[in-house]
């Protein structure tokens, strides 16, 4: 998979050094070298690029507004010789944090991780299947047979079968995603969004970014927290309103 990248910078010498780099690399492709942050965030929200280097000293726009604006529209390798900005960057969730001077082989680690970390992430997408049984013919009146309902998930080196029966809520983390049932944990590399579109919603409901439930394991619910096998899990602001008239509709 090849990464096609912008290079952020207000100095000249700077985006020289990235694109030299770049130019070095066999999986990444520059699209654009720009001193101008307010034009790669307008790049970066029309998508198609995957990784922006990105100086955080800018005028207009500093680095740490570009990430707060642009969201996870593509993966940040924050590129400056300021060192106390770290902390506040790795909260917003960016790939690495060089520090300029760059040598070359840090360069190269930083990008083949975000390589590594798309191509795991892209062979996740093509490995989780939804499957639903047909419903069995009607049964006789002394015998009844329940029509199971699963997904299969990549984890760790198999693919494994979970029921969506057993699913109790399901875990965002980054990249990975972590399946509680009522038995064991399944850690998958996957996206909460794909996951969702892979769940029933008639028995699924997304209310956090970091949480999808399933609705006939809730406990109970107390304010903005939903109780599900001693766990609490919050209702997010952006999933409020449609989680409670869900909930209305089941008469719970």
């Amino acid at each position: 998979m090849t990464l096609k990248c912008i290079a952020v910078d207000d100095e000249p010498l700077a985006l020289d050094i990235i694109e030299d780099y770049v130019s070095k690399v066999p999986f990444l492709e520059l699209v654009k070298r720009t001193e101008n942050a307010i034009e790669a965030l307008q790049l970066v929200q029309a998508g198609g690029i995957d990784l922006v280097f990105l100086d955080i000293q800018m005028p207009d726009l500093t680095g740490i507004q570009f990430l707060k604006i642009a969201s996870n529209k593509a993966s940040y390798i924050l590129t400056t010789a300021y060192s106390q900005y770290a902390l506040e960057s790795y909260d917003l969730d960016v790939s690495d944090y060089l520090l300029k001077p760059i040598a070359f082989d840090r360069f190269y680690k930083a990008v083949e991780k975000v390589h590594n970390r798309q191509n795991k992430q892209l062979e996740g997408n093509q490995t989780i299947v939804a499957a639903t049984t047909p419903a069995p013919p009607p049964a006789p009146a002394n015998h009844s047979e329940q029509v199971t309902d699963f997904i299969f998930v990549k984890s760790e080196h198999k693919i494994q079968k979970i029921e969506l029966n057993d699913i109790l809520y399901i875990e965002g983390l980054k990249d990975y995603i972590s399946i509680y049932t009522k038995n064991e944990r399944v850690i998958t590399l996957q996206n909460m969004k794909r996951m969702e579109e892979t769940l029933p919603s008639a028995n699924f409901i997304r209310v956090h970014k970091s949480y999808i439930i399933a609705l006939d394991k809730i406990e109970s619910i107390e304010r903005s927290r939903i109780s599900i096998c001693d766990k609490i899990i919050p209702i997010g602001d952006t999933y409020r309103d449609e989680f409670f008239r869900r909930i209305e509709n089941k008469n719970l």
